[in-house]
């Protein structure tokens, strides 16, 4: 028991220090040696958990979006009228910032390099995280709570744009992960709401 939790330790802190050289250095400047010597040990090592570069960027991607789906679910689903669902995803979607940075960093700027295959299988979070939105979207046009002359789907996708640049430049700007959450949501719900609608946060 002791020898898997360490293996399972042991791999987190590779797939850590794979996520921190991907990060900094983008996928053509990354190598397996660059990630081994991040971890002070031989790059042979590394092959017992990551046999390619190809399957550690996979591997960080899908790290860095773990979580992101099944947490819009269940906002999405929740209670609460549109706006209020909308406001809880654009927070949830920029949260993981705060724990996680470089795999989300990797997934939004690096997933484009990997194979085929690979991609496909990132990419289907990432259409799923739009559908929702676009749902929410969807009902809260029903509802009235958001204007009846949106495009659910560009609308969506402004909305994931705007969140996903704060893991661009978030550390830079005096700003909390809260503060920015709280804001962005005002700025959307205000643009969004309909008729003699007051904008919900």
């Amino acid at each position: 028991m002791a020898t898997k939790r360490s293996t399972h330790r042991r791999a987190g802190e590779i797939t850590d220090a794979a996520a921190q050289v991907f990060a900094e250095l983008g996928y053509h400047g990354a190598t397996t040696q660059k990630i081994a010597d991040r971890l002070q040990i031989r790059q042979a090592s590394l092959y017992y958990y990551f046999p390619s570069k190809e399957v550690a960027l996979e591997r960080v991607c899908l790290q860095g979006v773990a979580g992101f789906f099944e947490t819009a679910q269940a906002i999405a689903s929740g209670p609460g009228r549109p706006p209020e669902r909308l406001a809880g995803l654009m927070r949830a979607h920029i949260s993981p910032i705060l724990d996680r940075g470089n795999y989300v960093r990797v997934f939004l700027t690096q997933r484009q390099f990997l194979p085929n295959a690979s991609r496909r299988r990132v990419g289907k979070w990432s259409r799923g995280l739009e559908q929702i939105f676009e749902t929410v979207i969807r009902e809260g046009m029903r509802s009235g709570d958001f204007r009846c002359d949106l495009d659910p789907r560009l609308t969506a996708l402004a909305i994931l744009g705007m969140t996903n640049a704060v893991a661009s430049w978030y550390g830079k700007e005096n700003a909390s992960i809260e503060r920015i959450g709280g804001e962005f949501a005002a700025l959307v719900l205000d643009g969004l709401k309909g008729p003699g609608r007051k904008a919900r946060r």
